[in-house]
Formats: C-alpha cells, sequence, structure tokens
C-alpha cells in the first residue's frame, strides 16, 4: 500500500475512535504506533460476525448447487 494512502486512512480511523497512536523514540527515530481502540475491537468483532454469517449463507448456496 502507497504511503499516501495508507496514512490518511489511518488519520481517518483514529478520527472515528477505532484506532489509537502515539509516538515512540527506538534509535534516535520517532516513529508513530496504532493500535485498536475499543471501540475499533468492538467494530472488528461484528465485522467478523457478519463475514461468517455471509460467508455460511455462501456456502449454503453453493454446496447446494452441487
Amino acid at each position: 500500500i502507497d504511503e499516501g494512502t495508507l496514512y490518511p486512512l489511518l488519520r481517518r480511523l483514529e478520527k472515528q475512535g477505532l484506532l489509537t497512536s502515539e509516538w515512540r523514540s527506538d534509535d534516535k527515530r520517532k516513529k508513530r504506533y496504532y493500535r485498536l481502540a475499543e471501540l475499533g475491537q468492538e467494530v472488528l468483532e461484528s465485522l467478523i460476525v457478519e463475514w461468517r454469517v455471509l460467508n455460511d449463507s455462501i456456502d449454503a448456496v453453493l454446496k447446494e448447487k452441487k
């Protein structure tokens, strides 16, 4: 992924409260670290459930056609 795509996306997710970030210094160089916020974890878990339901539905349709 190009930096011009990745970092605006990370900032947008942070503004939405889905990510948190912090600056850390490693080897005299500052780096920004991102992690899922509590809301981000909740949204992820919800999306995983939705994905599984969709995936199971598609599997059922495909099995019917066999």
